[in-house]
């Protein structure tokens, strides 16, 4: 399934996030890696020195999915100042009259 507007696809599917009982603001693109995370935090009962490699690999993706949802919306608010610039309108400096 290809999300719209960013590179990653999904890879885990509808199905294997629900048996894993994935909460759904974290079905992203990085949801496959959460799967297996949360399978050794359960087995390793939550150590924190514990699944660290997973966790490690987790995170990347999802700042990878940060930084690139910022980098779009900087160009969004580039195009933005652009088109807000072009058409903005010189103040005249002699008013126009009613009679005129």
């Amino acid at each position: 399934m290809e999300v719209e507007g960013s590179s990653k696809k999904m890879i885990a599917t509808q199905e294997e996030m629900v048996e894993a009982k994935v909460p759904l603001a974290y079905r992203d693109q990085c949801a496959h890696l959460l799967i297996p995370l949360n399978k050794c935090r359960h087995a390793e009962l939550y150590l924190p020195w514990k699944c660290e490699a997973e966790r490690h690999v987790y995170e990347k993706c999802a700042y990878e999915l940060v930084m690139e949802r910022m980098l779009k919306m900087q160009k969004i608010q580039e195009q933005d100042a652009k088109l807000k610039q072009s058409q903005k309108q010189p103040i005249p400096l002699i008013p126009k009259t009613a009679n005129a």
